[in-house]
């Protein structure tokens, strides 16, 4: 059957919207992956503000970790500096193998669990490279829907 992982983004999408695919998936835990969480760019999704509308909307859970998330240079790279999306890739997954992620974590972590990044769809975003990364590392026991 599967652990199941979901992963949102908080662009371009209304509150009402964010919180109610949250509940309705039965989202227990968000996982905040993004660097850097207390922009006040962030709207409803800076940290403090997040964290406060998840347990009291939904009942969620809020963690973050920012060991999941690019470092400042690569997301300069291809955000900033217009990079390739191939390379951001290559480098953001070289970065998890380097930093081993999936010995710091288990499967099990993530039971109901959503990964959350700024991205409107995880297209090009990191937050669906993790998922895949952790479930080729993890022999496919994640079951990741994105939200």
């Amino acid at each position: 059957m599967g652990v199941p992982l979901y992963t949102i983004g908080f662009t371009q999408t209304t509150a009402a919207h964010f919180f109610t695919r949250l509940k309705t998936a039965g989202v227990t835990k968000v996982i905040d992956i993004r660097l850097h969480n207390s922009s006040q760019l962030a709207g409803f999704a800076k940290s403090e503000d997040l964290a406060w509308f998840l347990k009291s909307l939904g009942g969620i859970d809020y963690a973050h970790h920012p060991l999941l998330a690019p470092t400042d240079d690569i997301l300069k790279a291809f955000k900033k500096e217009k990079g390739d999306w191939g390379q951001f890739q290559s480098r953001f997954l070289n970065l998890m193998t380097e930093r081993k992620v999936e010995t710091r974590f288990k499967a099990e972590d993530f039971d109901g669990a959503c990964l959350l990044c700024s991205e409107a769809t995880p297209h090009h975003c990191h937050r669906r490279l993790l998922s895949e990364y952790l479930n080729d590392k993890w022999g496919q026991t994640l079951k990741v829907t994105h939200l």
